[in-house]
């Protein structure tokens, strides 16, 4: 079995403070760890230690042909549905965002072009708040999430990240950060080199 991984944009410490306030006085649901929190651009369900480097690499050559841009969270939904829903989650103010979807599109092409096989959702971008039995109607909560909006903020790179089932705090996943790749051409940037760094 190989790692078990997805390409995400990760928002900003400001972002997740803002959204953890909002969040904190409002009991009933077990949210997702603020740590946790991004928006997936692609998930690649098992992907072989030979073919990392490969994949570091190639999405790599997407994000360098990305200029960065800037993003929102706001609004909320849930899947699969409201009436029945198993994940509750944080969207992002245009949900058809042309270069948060071009660079989704680009991070597949590279997980299929590294042979990583990346799963066959489609891309819609999200941040999951919480994870629900799929009994539950969420509309009340929907009307709560509805009236969050966090700062703007410049993504400026996209992360490859490993994810650990079962090794985080109450049983969850665990995730760490394999690479961090910049977005925009070398030359206009100093910190080009992706880095390997624990998240």
């Amino acid at each position: 079995m190989g790692h078990r991984m997805f390409v995400a944009v990760l928002p900003p410490e400001v972002v997740r403070e803002q959204l953890e306030r909002f969040l904190e006085p409002r009991p009933g649901l077990t949210w997702t760890p603020p740590s946790q929190w991004h928006l997936t651009l692609t998930f690649c369900p098992d992907v072989d230690d030979w073919r990392l480097d490969e994949l570091t690499e190639r999405l790599g050559a997407v994000a360098r042909k990305h200029e960065p841009f800037r993003l929102r969270l706001a609004g909320a939904g849930a899947f699969p549905s409201v009436e029945r829903a198993k994940v509750l989650w944080a969207g992002v103010d245009q949900p058809e965002h042309k270069p948060l979807h071009a660079l989704a599109a680009g991070a597949r092409s590279a997980a299929n072009a590294s042979g990583c096989a990346p799963d066959g959702a489609r891309f819609r971008p999200h941040l999951t708040l919480a994870r629900l039995g799929g009994r539950d109607d969420v509309t009340a909560w929907l009307r709560v999430l509805d009236t969050f909006g966090s700062t703007d903020w410049e993504v400026a790179e996209i992360a490859l990240v490993d994810s650990f089932l079962g090794e985080g705090p109450r049983g969850r996943a665990r995730h760490e950060v394999v690479a961090r790749l910049p977005l925009g051409p070398e030359d206009h940037r100093w910190w080009a080199r992706p880095h390997r760094a624990a998240h």
